[in-house]
């Protein structure tokens, strides 16, 4: 297997631990969101929309039919955000890049209104002492773009690239590190095969086409930021799937990990970091598209090195063999949808993990996450890793005395901080915990009725009260300890 490794210029994001475990200096601990869920503002500042617009005003397909159009109203309160992001003590902040506000349309000339606003975001955030990481796309597509043919036409990618290179000229150092794409998984299957993603297609080949164009487009970014700012740390976000089977002695059931490892994980992972793709994936996939549209040149384009891996973790998958294929339970939080984003996978089916499980109906196992990141150093040994999101949605209200408890999250956050710290101590390379989210946002095709964040927002009034989790975590980042899961209170 080849393996990728950083250019020299490329500098870490933080320096590794050296101290003992449960300890996390030099280690950097942040949050995260995405301007879709958050911002609002969806028709001010010259923002034009995208997918996801037209994808929530379209009945039916969000829960309650709720749209992103206010969310957090996080384009007017963002200095507000900021102030709760100075302090909690984050370390960085993982923020994303609406494309159809500050580019409307995907091509052409930038907002100058929309630049703005993330200048401004990106220099309190710099000023407060925090490090922005700047996601580019977080499934945002503009809806011109789709309308054109969306990811799985080539001209798309060639639009990202574009789009980065400006973004790099006009944000510039003001970006810790960039990041091209967050879950090109879901950006494809669930918007072009299962549908219940924007852009809510059901076209299997058409998923298959807009997996290698997101590949492409990322590459393509990299370069681009580089062009611009050649020591640019740079890195792409996947959700890496932990496949399980079964009956681990059953070579069936290990042969349907292989497929969904290929499907989920090596369509990603083989081009950007091996520079190929899985042997088995055109096998598997070859009665649904012949792969023509990987053109000479593409996968060297691709294969760029990065300067970290982002990892999203948040639970497991189990498989079996079947003779005639079920992929209704396939644990995946996502609405139900007649189709599935397992194109070519008809003879695999998904089991339902033993719980406990958090409100999207995930299963909660931290030491799989332990053996991903550990499994991700030995492949790549070169290539660090930060984990870029992980966290629970589970039911909170504010309470009598004004709190918001929330045990169940907090004992998630501990569990798999820890388990972090024991891949870091089993010689994983990890540089870095985003804990999801810092605020409860639109939760895509749920609606407003998952909430993950650490801080609550009370959709009538807008108004932001910290959870318990986030007291706990405040005081992680203070003492660089663990706190134990009844040290939740107020500093």
């Amino acid at each position: 297997m080849n393996q990728t490794t950083t250019s020299d210029h490329d500098k870490d994001l933080t320096v590794t631990h050296e101290t003992g475990p449960r300890t996390f200096d030099g280690f950097t601990l942040g949050s995260a969101t995405a301007a879709y869920q958050i911002e609002g503002g969806a028709a001010e500042g010259g923002r034009t929309p995208s997918i996801w617009d037209t994808y929530s005003h379209t009945p039916g397909v969000t829960e309650f039919g709720h749209t992103g159009d206010v969310a957090d109203d996080h384009f007017h309160r963002w200095p507000e955000d900021v102030e709760h992001i100075a302090a909690l003590g984050l370390d960085a902040y993982r923020l994303s890049i609406s494309w159809s506000r500050v580019q409307p349309g995907g091509t052409g000339p930038l907002n100058p209104e929309g630049v703005r606003f993330y200048v401004d975001l990106l220099d309190a955030l710099n000023a407060a002492g925090v490090d922005p990481v700047v996601t580019l796309y977080h499934w945002d597509l503009p809806q011109e773009l789709e309308d054109a043919g969306g990811w799985p036409v080539r001209a798309t990618a060639e639009a990202f690239a574009t789009y980065a290179r400006l973004m790099a000229i006009e944000l510039g150092d003001r970006v810790h590190t960039w990041t091209t794409l967050n879950e090109p998984w879901c950006s494809s299957y669930l918007g072009y095969a299962s549908g219940v993603h924007a852009p809510g297609r059901t076209e299997p080949a058409a998923a298959l086409a807009a997996v290698h164009h997101l590949n492409l487009a990322h590459g393509l970014a990299v370069r681009a930021i580089r062009d611009v700012l050649p020591q640019a740390r740079v890195s792409v976000t996947l959700n890496f799937h932990v496949v399980r089977p079964q009956d681990p002695s059953s070579a069936a059931d290990l042969d349907a990990v292989d497929q969904i490892d290929a499907l989920a994980n090596g369509a990603f992972t083989g081009p950007m970091l091996e520079g190929a793709y899985p042997e088995r994936l055109a096998g598997d996939t070859a009665g649904i598209t012949d792969w023509s549209f990987v053109q000479e040149g593409d996968l060297e384009a691709i294969h760029q090195p990065l300067t970290v891996l982002g990892v999203n973790y948040y639970s497991t998958t189990m498989v079996r063999h079947s003779p005639v294929g079920d992929t209704s339970s396939d644990n995946s939080g996502h609405r139900e949808s007649a189709h599935t984003p397992w194109v070519g996978a008809d003879r695999v089916a998904f089991v339902r993990e033993p719980g406990p499980y958090t409100a999207m109906g995930w299963n909660i196992d931290a030491g799989a996450l332990t053996d991903l990141l550990v499994d991700l150093t030995r492949r790549y040994p070169a290539l660090p890793t930060m984990v870029t999101e992980n966290g629970a949605a589970f039911e909170d209200e504010v309470s009598a005395d004004g709190r918001v408890h929330d045990p169940r999250r907090v004992s998630y956050l501990h569990d798999h901080v820890a388990a972090v710290d024991a891949a870091r101590e089993a010689g994983a390379d990890v540089r870095g915990y985003f804990a999801w989210s810092l605020l409860d946002n639109f939760e895509w095709a749920w609606g407003y009725e998952r909430r993950f964040g650490i801080i609550r927002v009370d959709y009538s009034t807008l108004e932001r009260t910290w959870k318990d989790s986030a007291h706990w975590y405040r005081r992680l980042i203070a003492t660089r300890e663990l706190p134990g899961l009844d040290e939740a209170d107020p500093a």
